[in-house]
């Protein structure tokens, strides 16, 4: 009876004194920070990538609509005169910025590229549309279409002269572009944590289906719209 204490008594001393395991309960601490670390750098990794793609893409989409033909409906040839008079006229070539009323504002509505009508106005938006693919995250479920491409042409009297060709401001928008993080942060975190917290909480909503960046806008003088030669 007595050894038989004794030996129960140094088994578990030797088990007190043993690291057998050690390692695998220091990776199930360690795991999840490691998890969230590196699935973290990869998504957010992503999220930059089509974050300076769109940048990229909204400025080449400017580059084509200043020199190809208009996507939007009601823009003019030429400046029209306006409501402005004095005793010389005033003359065709007076510049438009010279005084309020010299030249009509066309006041061209913007438009988006699902509503662009004419063989010419669809090619522009079609040419562009090619050009920004890349800046789409590659997800088959993402709503985003030729209507997430905003069209504006403002007028700009300093680039005007009556009679002369019209010169917009092009801009072009790229807006509501979709994003996926396809990790799963929030649990990781949560694992990490050793349980739910408000900041694992936060990360899971941040994390958690679609996200919208923000609006992608550049803006070129408008150059030919396609009416030249070499446009």
């Amino acid at each position: 009876m007595i050894n038989r204490k004794r030996n129960i008594l140094a088994e578990l001393s030797r088990l007190r004194r043993s690291e057998d395991g050690a390692t695998v309960v220091e990776l199930a601490f360690v795991l999840p920070l490691f998890l969230l670390i590196f699935l973290g750098i990869i998504d957010f990794g992503r999220l930059a990538f089509h974050y300076v793609a769109a940048e990229k893409a909204v400025q080449v989409a400017a580059r084509i609509a200043a020199v190809r033909a208009g996507v939007c409906a009601g823009l003019p040839a030429t400046n029209d005169r306006g409501d402005y008079t004095d005793a010389s006229g005033p003359r065709y070539g007076t510049n438009c910025g010279n005084s309020p009323g010299i030249c009509i504002d066309p006041a061209v509505a913007p438009c988006t590229g699902a509503s662009a009508t004419g063989g010419d106005a669809l090619a522009t938006v079609n040419e562009i549309w090619e050009k920004v693919q890349f800046a789409i995250p590659n997800d088959p479920t993402a709503d985003f279409d030729r209507s997430n491409l905003t069209f504006a042409y403002d007028f700009e009297p300093r680039m005007n002269f009556l009679g002369g060709p019209f010169v917009p401001v092009v801009t072009v928008t790229i807006e509501e572009l979709p994003f996926r993080f396809v990790s799963p942060l929030g649990a990781i975190a949560r694992l990490a944590a050793r349980g739910p917290t408000p900041d694992t909480e936060a990360l899971a909503g941040i994390t958690t289906g679609f996200k919208i960046f923000s609006d992608f806008s550049a803006s070129l003088p408008g150059e030919d719209l396609a009416r030249g030669t070499n446009g």
